[in-house]
């Protein structure tokens, strides 16, 4: 049986927290500490996304390119969601 892939090819693109955001904050952390460490983006891909960069180069750099970029709207924007939310 094949296994399910865990994530979307494309991270959310909205402005508001979603629940597929708040499934995978965790993953978000340790995209962001890859980024600054300066992980290759194809190392990323297999260790978190469990996706074979030489098979499926353009989804692996595209679902790479698409969960940083909302792991970093997170840092500027989304965690006042969270914030929001917890102080209700």
């Amino acid at each position: 049986m094949p296994s399910v892939c865990r994530f979307d090819d494309l991270a959310p693109d909205l402005s508001t927290l979603t629940p597929y955001d708040e499934s995978h904050l965790v993953d978000y952390l340790q995209l962001l500490d890859a980024d600054h460490e300066g992980a290759d983006w194809r190392e990323v891909s297999v260790v978190l996304f469990e996706i074979d960069p030489v098979a499926e180069p353009q989804r692996a750099q595209t679902m790479h390119a698409s969960h940083l970029a909302r792991a970093r709207w997170m840092t500027e924007v989304g965690y006042a969601h969270l914030l929001g939310a917890r102080m209700r």
